[in-house]
């Protein structure tokens, strides 16, 4: 446990207290629902790209991703692998279509497809995972704050999830999308200082890095086997793949930020560098990781034991922020941190305010929404999110295996909405039953790829656990989902509403 110098409690102050202000002060430009969830519809490129970006990047990678390269390769960084061709796939296909749609909603589109059944199912699924991942994220960003400062862990959350939601309240899509561009330079800067001061305190120079790194094969990208039980290079790319498919094709966190770009060609330009930027800086962070690797190698005698075999890897990061970087670079660093968690954790709040106003109150309203009703509605939406996901990270902290529940819950609230926006976008001929049929064989399937590595884990029944590599539970499950929807295009095709 160690105490911060004042120093760095100063930038750590003042970045959290610049943050919360700059976010509040857009209060004055959301005042009507268009701009609150849209922000007009006039962001340029770059900012829009950043938001993106910072929406990739969240605590959970920026502690993670070190961690992983630090224990073992570089087999994570294939999911980045996945992103260029995803980023193509959502130019071409997935901007021009949300761009086209008079909604903010992404789940607007499944309704002109398949009926009112198929938006609320996708919405449904989409608000219970945003819930769950701000609780996540705000539980994990806490876990080494507390391991390494001694911070309570409640307070952490608490004071985090206030301050995101304050300015995501006061500010809407303006304060987001404007705070994420600043919060993800701080943690690109951040990262980029630790990396150089890293490489530059080696007693033999930066070149020593690289080569305790090869020696020990730290650069691998992991098996090019064919087993489907491993998170080989095949596995991790189709899995990076269909998830990024998934973020840009689905996921109301990116679709809303296409609408809020000022023109097409913006929106496209956004999306695409939005996503392409997260390659480089997904490496930036390995890179961290190997080069804390080469250095704990060299100072082996510096670093807890726990830490040094493994077992708490994702600390060693962190570790080495509070205990070697200079003052002040202390500081800046455990801001990244926060602002990677912030970034995630506000964009998560005002698109999830956005689609139960968009996907409920007025779509099932039998009235029109005032515009003050719809602005108290989004009020009290975001601020609810945001309290939600504050009780749901208090929760984790005494029930542990919630993470290990909540990925697998995860999988089986979001594994059926790429499949089904996938059948709505490229199978014209699927009509309503193709669509049902499709969504209810897949999710048979993912409970089972999801479940039964739990529930068959021992005793005689181990023969009826899922072979395959969680990684795979979307592969499979889109797949039959299109599979078995595809089947049934010619059984009643039903007239399709343009």
């Amino acid at each position: 446990m160690h105490t911060l110098p004042l120093t760095d409690l100063v930038v750590f102050g003042i970045y959290m207290a610049g943050i919360l202000l700059f976010g509040s002060s857009f209060y004055r430009k959301s005042a009507s629902p268009d701009t609150f969830t849209l922000g007009g519809g006039r962001f340029p490129a770059w900012v829009v790209g950043m938001s993106i970006f910072a929406t990739y990047v969240s605590s959970i990678s920026f502690l993670a991703l070190p961690g992983k390269a630090y224990q073992s390769n570089w087999n994570a960084f294939v999911f980045s692998l996945s992103i260029p061709l995803a980023a193509i796939v959502a130019v071409r296909v997935f901007v021009p279509l949300y761009r086209r749609l008079n909604s903010p909603s992404a789940y607007a589109y499944l309704e002109t497809r398949f009926g009112p059944w198929a938006r609320v199912y996708a919405s449904a699924c989409y608000l219970l995972t945003q819930v769950m991942r701000v609780g996540t994220i705000l539980y994990l960003l806490a876990l080494p704050v507390h391991a390494l400062l001694g911070w309570p862990i409640g307070a952490v959350i608490a004071v985090t999830a206030l301050a995101v939601t304050i300015y995501s309240v006061l500010g809407g899509i303006q304060a987001v999308i404007w705070t994420d561009a600043v919060q993800g330079i701080v943690l690109i800067s951040g990262a980029l200082i630790c990396l150089g001061y890293l490489l530059f305190s080696m007693p033999e120079g930066p070149a020593q890095t690289f080569e305790i790194a090869a020696e020990y094969d730290k650069f691998s990208l992991g098996s090019f086997g064919a087993s489907l039980s491993e998170p080989t290079f095949w596995v991790v790319l189709a899995y990076g793949l269909f998830i990024n498919l998934q973020n840009y094709g689905i996921d109301q966190n990116y679709v809303q930020r296409y609408k809020t770009a000022g023109s097409d060609q913006a929106a496209k330009r956004s999306a695409f560098w939005g996503g392409m930027l997260y390659v480089p800086v997904s490496l930036l962070f390995l890179l961290i990781g190997t080069a804390l690797f080469a250095f704990y190698t060299v100072h082996s005698d510096e670093l807890p034991a726990a830490m040094a075999t493994g077992d708490q890897s994702d600390l060693v990061f962190p570790y080495f922020i509070v205990h070697r970087l200079p003052q002040g670079l202390t500081g800046l660093m455990i801001a990244s941190i926060f602002a990677a968690g912030m970034s995630t954790v506000s964009t998560s709040v005002n698109s999830s305010a956005t689609v139960l106003l968009t996907d409920y109150f007025q779509r099932f309203r039998k009235t029109p929404l005032s515009e003050q009703q719809a602005m108290r509605i989004l009020y009290g939406a975001s601020a609810g999110v945001g309290v939600a996901g504050m009780l749901v990270g208090l929760a984790m902290i005494n029930v542990k295996s919630a993470l290990d529940a909540w990925w697998t819950l995860a999988s089986i609230f979001s594994g059926g909405m790429l499949g089904l926006f996938l059948l709505a976008a490229f199978a014209r001929k699927v009509g309503r039953r193709g669509a049902v049929a499709g969504v209810a064989a897949g999710i048979v399937l993912i409970c089972w790829l999801s479940l039964s590595p739990l529930i068959f884990a021992d005793g005689n029944w181990q023969w009826a656990a899922s072979p395959f590599h969680s990684y795979l539970t979307i592969v499979l499950g889109t797949a039959v989902i299109f599979g078995v929807g595809w089947g049934w295009r010619n059984r009643g095709i039903e007239e399709l509403r343009n």
